[in-house]
């Protein structure tokens, strides 16, 4: 039985309403593909296709067994729906989109997200196949075993705030996504609410405060001893908000997420909303996050991982701050995953991937 499908999924309609299609691709956690199937729908709106290869790619992931689901699709309307942000008005996709709630309901997990079209290249092109060839088509593709000897990535995370970054890793590795454990985090102040969360997920939590220590000398000390005993490879900083000087031993090894496209809006200072209402002065029509190996300056180590959103015209610091989190939420485990695979290099300050 499969832990956790991620699906992307689109439809398309020549004539709106004319021929259409349904395009649907499964992966594993390791972004393996495991089927992909496009499906002739033959008169109907791009709207009925959209809402039927959506349906079709629950279908399939619970016949395999799955309980877990993250599916991706490029009709922003349609996420908007599901999600309750937007109501269903048409009397034709109102019963698509019942079908597609009722079939969520029966997983344990699942998230529906917004993907660009760019990004959804492969669901894209098995519609236009099943639209070519006028009936349904399919690729097959076998799902390698995981090596179960291979030891797990052993993280230490920091944080200082309330710990949701850190939340969302630790299910990736829950779901197995990211062969990894996490067997210390360790907190810069003692009453905020990620320490809490934290004991609550079961994982062991130490309080190390940079005002408890005569400088950062003996404060990057102390933090260095706790790693160590942990046996810590790597490690990540989730809201971390204190500079620390990383030990020769862990060059390379410390990663932070930065809530903006660096090297824009990075440096002292630039955290939380101080950086999305720089982003939103500035009048930049494009944010993200970035992934990045930490130096011992703010935000300038090297880069590993960027991931886009838009900046609407509209926005406030916090709708730009929810929108740049769900960016984050696949940027930092996509890292982790390329850290524990061994797969980054990094030469002259550049990161490369395997």
């Amino acid at each position: 039985m499969l832990n956790r499908v991620i699906a992307y999924t689109d439809g398309g309609s020549r004539g709106n309403p004319g021929p259409a299609g349904a395009g649907v691709v499964l992966c594993d956690t390791n972004h393996q593909v495991l089927l992909a199937k496009g499906f002739y729908l033959d008169h109907q709106t791009n709207n009925v296709a959209e809402y039927t290869g959506v349906i079709k790619a629950l279908e399939i992931t619970l016949k395999l067994g799955s309980k877990a689901i993250e599916l991706f699709c490029d009709s922003e309307l349609l996420v908007k729906q599901i999600n309750g942000q937007y109501k269903v008005r048409s009397a034709n996709i109102k019963p698509l989109y019942d079908q597609a709630v009722t079939l969520l309901n029966q997983f344990d997990q699942w998230k529906v997200t917004h993907v660009y079209r760019e990004d959804n290249k492969h669901a894209d092109a098995m519609v236009n196949q099943a639209l070519d060839a006028r009936e349904d088509v399919t690729e097959t593709a076998l799902r390698p075993a995981p090596n179960l000897n291979t030891p797990k990535l052993r993280i230490g995370a920091l944080i200082s705030g309330g710990g949701r970054t850190l939340l969302n890793i630790l299910d990736r590795i829950h779901q197995g996504e990211i062969h990894a454990e996490i067997p210390l985090v360790i907190s810069s102040q003692s009453g905020i609410a990620g320490v809490q969360r934290m004991k609550d997920a079961g994982l062991t939590v130490k309080v190390i405060r940079k005002k408890d220590h005569a400088d950062i000398r003996a404060f990057s000390q102390a933090m260095e001893d706790a790693l160590i005993e942990a046996q810590v490879d790597l490690v990540i900083q989730g809201g971390w908000l204190c500079l620390w000087n990383i030990p020769k031993r862990y060059d390379n090894s410390v990663m932070n997420i930065h809530p903006a496209l660096l090297p824009s809006f990075g440096g002292q200072g630039m955290w939380g909303h101080h950086v999305h209402e720089a982003v939103l002065k500035a009048g930049c029509k494009v944010s993200g996050c970035t992934v990045h190996f930490c130096t011992d300056e703010y935000d300038k180590g090297p880069i590993i991982v960027q991931r886009t959103c838009p900046v609407f015209s509209d926005d406030t610091p916090d709708t730009l701050a929810a929108r740049v989190f769900e960016q984050e939420c696949l940027a930092f485990p996509e890292a982790i995953k390329l850290f524990a695979e061994h797969r980054i290099t990094v030469n002259d300050r550049i990161v490369h991937i395997k």
